[in-house]
């Protein structure tokens, strides 16, 4: 195999896309987690057979492992024009990083235009979710509870629980928030 190829790294990458545990993953191949470990840390270099059992676990083809596209390194820093809007119209998000894809968090910057709502229907999903107000106000209700937050104020829920936000006043409200898991 060519030596040029992180081979662990790119097994974590393919597992974690799929949302496979590596215990998950091993017991799928019927090898030990310990194998799938030791390949993902590069702590061993595996044979094709070896390799081509723990793929068969994917399932997936050793032509498509490695065909694909070695992963861009993260980034870490993001500068103001890098951010990518991901809603336009009365509430607009713009999220740090394009690409969020076996990420675990999820950050934006929220702006809400005055009367803004995110409807009546309450937002439920899974994960936890918080932010702090930067500028305006934000009427947040969770699980039937309503807060009026200013700058400074900050919340912080489970996001099974039914959750809205609404714009109070004739002001924006701009607020940065993060998600876990990524929710769009």
């Amino acid at each position: 195999m060519d030596s040029e190829i992180d081979i662990g790294g790119r097994l974590k990458q393919v597992r974690l896309a799929r949302k496979i545990s590596q215990r998950e993953l091993a017991r799928r191949a019927n090898v030990t987690n310990a194998t799938v470990s030791l390949i993902e840390a590069n702590r061993v270099n595996p044979s094709v057979g070896a390799l081509k059992r723990v793929l068969d676990g994917l399932p997936m083809s050793l032509a498509e492992f490695f065909a694909l596209e070695a992963p861009a390194p993260r980034k870490a820093f993001y500068r103001a024009e890098e951010l990518v809007q991901v809603g336009k119209g009365k509430i607009s998000y713009r999220q740090v990083g394009a690409d969020l894809s076996g990420r675990a968090l999820q950050i934006l910057v929220e702006r809400y235009a005055p009367g803004a709502d995110t409807g009546r229907v309450m937002l439920r999903h899974e994960g936890e979710e918080g932010g702090v107000v930067l500028k305006g106000r934000l009427e947040v209700t969770v699980a039937g509870q309503t807060r009026v937050l200013g700058p400074g104020d900050a919340y912080y829920f489970e996001s099974q629980q039914p959750h809205r936000f609404k714009t109070i006043g004739s002001e924006p409200c701009e607020l940065i928030s993060a998600c876990t898991p990524p929710s769009f």
